[in-house]
């Protein structure tokens, strides 16, 4: 159940652009594996139904997949403390 197509938001483009190389290695593999088994991220509830997210210390992975017509998008990357 591979996402088809992958998008980025703006939002996350931005933060990414901003992080060490290190954290980056480690977040290009979280991201391939939500791409390889979308379903494979916590889902959210309430307000963030319809999301999942992933866990790479301090940061969570947020993301949003379509199975309808197979867009996965990841939407946010924030530290756990900020929430």
């Amino acid at each position: 159940m591979n996402a088809k197509f992958v998008r980025q938001s703006e939002h996350f483009v931005r933060l990414y652009s901003k992080l060490d190389a290190s954290i980056r290695i480690k977040l290009d593999k979280l991201m391939d594996k939500a791409v390889i088994e979308p379903d494979v991220g916590k889902p959210m509830r309430f307000c963030r139904k319809g999301t999942r997210e992933l866990y790479l210390a301090p940061f969570r992975l947020s993301y949003a997949y379509d199975e309808k017509s197979g867009i996965l998008t990841f939407l946010d990357l924030y530290h756990k403390d900020g929430q």
